[in-house]
C-alpha cells in the first residue's frame, strides 16, 4: 500500500475535487461516514450513548461535524465542542457546521482554566470521544486550548476515535513535540499518511483503518507516489516459488566476510542469517586464527581463513583472496564485528571499488568509511547499506538525535547521494532506493533491539540477494521477514527475554506463513 506526505494527499483531494467533479463536501461526507462505521463497530448501537466531539477550525472538525451529525441522526447524545470561533469555520467545514446549528444543536466553545475542569467531569462520563481537532497540516506544538483538551481527552479514559490522524503527531514525519492524542483507533482516508506508520507516531495510531472516500482508484496508485508500506502480499510477489529441479547452486551462493577476537558470534549469526533465508551455499570468511572456532559452532557453513593483522582482525593482505572468493559467490555480505583496524579499514576502502559481486555493507564495513562515503558511490556493484541510527548519524555527520527526527529524509537523501540502497535500521525501518522508491516495514518489536540482530538482518538480506531479488527487494524482504520472525520470537519469549538467535529460529516461519498465504508462494 502507497503512503503519502500531506502534500501529496492534498494533491489527490485537488484532483478528485477539480478533475473528476468530485466535489469536497462529498468528499467530506464520505469521510464522516466512514468514521461513523468504525464508532459504531465500537459502540454497537449507539441510542442513548454519550459521544464527545471535538473540533477543530479546518477540514478535519468539518469530518467531525459530519460524524456528530450522523451519530445524533442515529439516536446518540452528541456534544459538539470547537476550538475555535464559528465565524472561523469557512468552506466545506463551514457548510456542516451551519447543518448541525440548523438542526438546533449547540456548539460549545472550549477554552481555558475553570472551562477545562468543567470539560474533565463532562467526559467522565462520556461513552466515546471523537478527536476531530488538527488534521494532517498540524506541525510543532499544540497551543492552548487545544493542549489542555488532548491532555484531558488522554486522562480520560474513554475510547477515543481519531479523525484521519491522532491531534498532535506530525502526518509526515510522526514526530510528536508536545501533547498528542492517544487514539484508541483511527480512520484515516485515501492512503496511509507517514506520520502513521513511524514513531513515535505510530504508537498513538491504535488500531488503523484506511477509508475509502470515494478517490478515484487509480490516483490512488499513480506511480509518483513512491513510498509504500510493507505488507505480507507485497514480500509474497517477491518470493518466487522454485522449480522442483533447483539444486543448491541454484540458490544463490553467499559469501559472508566478518569477524574478530570477541565477536566471532557475529560473523555467525550473519552466516546463518544467509542460510536460513534460503541461500544454497553459504561461506564465511574470518581471520585466520578464528577459522577453527567459526567452524566448530557451525555446521551448515562452509568456512575460510583469511590472512590476519597481529591484533587478528582482517588484514589488508586479504584482499585478493576475498576478490578470489566473491568472484564464485551471487553476493558478499561485509562488515559484522571486523573492527575498524587500520589494516581492516583499509581493506575496505579498496575492496568496494574492485568488487564485481553485489554487496550488502553492515556494522564496522560502514564505521571504517565514516571519513569516506565518497567510496559508495565509486562501487560498481548493487550495493546495500544498512546503518542504525548511530552509523548514519556518523556517516552524514548528523547526530543520532538528528538522524532519528528525520529518519525517512536522512534515509532518502543518503540513498540519492550514494547510489546506493540505504536500509536505516530502527522502528518502523526504511528502505530507500537511489530512484526514490522507499518502503516502510510493518514488523518488528522493541525485543529486537538486543546484540546479534543486525547481523542476522545483513545475513537474510544477503542471502535473498543470492536467489535473484533485486537489491531493493532484497533489503525491504528482509527487513520485513527480519521483524516478522521477531514478532514469531516475542510471542513465544517475551521481549526481555528475547535474543538474536531466537529471530534465526523462528525464520523458517516467517518464511513460510509469507510464501503460503499469498499467491506466488509455494511450499
Amino acid at each position: 500500500m502507497r503512503v503519502v506526505s500531506a502534500a501529496e494527499m492534498r494533491e489527490l483531494d485537488r484532483l478528485a475535487i477539480e478533475d473528476y467533479g468530485i466535489s469536497g463536501i462529498v468528499l467530506m461526507e464520505n469521510a464522516g461516514l466512514k468514521v461513523v462505521e468504525v464508532t459504531r463497530q465500537m459502540l454497537g448501537d449507539v441510542r442513548g450513548k454519550v459521544i464527545s466531539v471535538f473540533a477543530g477550525k479546518g477540514n478535519n472538525g468539518g469530518d467531525g461535524f459530519v460524524v456528530a451529525r450522523h451519530l445524533f441522526n442515529m439516536g446518540g447524545r452528541v456534544k459538539v465542542f470547537l476550538l475555535a470561533k464559528t465565524t472561523e469555520i469557512a468552506g466545506d467545514a463551514g457548510v456542516n457546521l451551519r447543518i448541525w446549528e440548523k438542526m438546533g444543536q449547540p456548539v460549545y466553545a472550549v477554552g481555558q482554566g475553570d472551562q477545562l475542569d468543567h470539560l474533565r467531569s463532562f467526559l467522565a462520563g462520556s461513552d466515546l470521544i471523537i478527536d476531530a481537532i488538527f488534521g494532517t497540516g498540524f506541525k510543532g506544538l499544540a497551543g492552548q486550548p487545544a493542549a489542555g483538551v488532548i491532555q484531558a481527552i488522554n486522562d480520560s479514559g474513554k475510547p477515543v476515535v481519531a479523525v484521519d490522524i491522532p491531534s498532535g503527531l506530525e502526518a509526515d514525519s510522526g514526530l510528536v513535540e508536545g501533547p498528542c492524542v492517544q487514539a484508541t483507533q483511527t480512520v484515516t482516508f485515501g492512503l496511509l499518511k507517514l506520520g502513521l506508520v513511524q514513531q513515535p507516531g505510530a504508537g498513538y495510531v491504535g488500531r488503523l483503518h484506511v477509508a475509502d472516500i470515494s478517490i478515484p482508484s487509480f490516483l490512488l496508485k499513480a506511480e509518483y507516489l513512491k513510498r509504500h508500506l510493507l505488507t505480507r502480499e507485497v514480500v509474497s510477489n517477491w518470493l518466487a516459488p522454485r522449480p522442483a529441479g533447483f539444486h543448491k547452486g541454484d540458490c544463490g551462493r553467499v559469501l559472508v566476510v566478518a569477524g574478530s577476537p570477541g565477536m566471532t558470534g557475529a560473523a555467525c549469526l550473519a552466516a546463518e542469517g544467509a542460510a536460513r533465508a534460503g541461500a544454497g551455499l553459504v561461506t564465511l570468511a574470518v581471520p585466520a586464527e578464528l577459522q577453527k572456532l567459526v567452524a566448530g559452532k557451525l555446521t551448515e557453513i562452509m568456512t575460510v581463513a583469511l590472512p590476519a593483522t597481529s591484533g587478528q582482525t582482517i588484514s589488508r593482505n586479504a584482499l585478493d583472496d576475498i576478490l578470489a572468493l566473491a568472484e564464485r559467490a551471487d553476493v558478499v555480505a561485509l562488515g559484522p564485528g571486523i573492527t575498524t583496524h587500520p589494516e581492516t579499514a583499509a581493506m575496505v576502502r579498496e575492496l568496494l571499488p574492485a568488487l564485481r559481486t553485489s554487496c550488502v555493507l553492515d556494522a564496522d564495513g560502514l564505521n571504517c568509511l565514516v571519513d569516506h562515503p565518497d567510496i559508495f558511490q565509486h562501487t560498481l556493484v548493487p550495493l546495500v547499506l544498512t546503518p542504525h541510527p548511530g552509523e548514519m548519524g556518523r556517516l552524514t555527520g548528523k547526530t543520532t538525535a538528528g538522524v532519528q527526527k528525520q529518519r525517512l529524509s536522512v534515509a532518502e537523501q543518503a540513498a540519492r547521494t550514494w547510489g546506493a540502497v540505504v536500509l536505516l535500521k530502527g522502528a518502523a525501518t526504511i528502505v530507500a532506493a537511489p530512484g526514490g522508491t522507499v518502503y516502510i516495514n510493518s514488523t518488528g518489536n522493541p525485543g529486537m533491539a538486543t546484540g546479534g540482530s543486525g547481523d542476522v538482518l545483513t545475513g537474510i538480506i544477503a542471502g535473498l540477494l543470492g536467489q535473484g531479488l533485486g537489491a531493493l527487494e532484497a533489503a525491504a524482504a528482509g527487513a520485513y521477514l527480519h521483524g516478522l520472525a521477531g514478532d514469531y520470537a516475542a510471542r513465544q519469549k517475551g521481549y526481555r527475554g528475547l535474543l538474536a538467535g531466537d529471530i534465526l529460529t523462528c525464520l523458517p516461519e516467517a518464511l513460510k506463513e509469507t510464501e503460503e498465504n499469498f499467491p506466488g508462494g509455494q511450499m
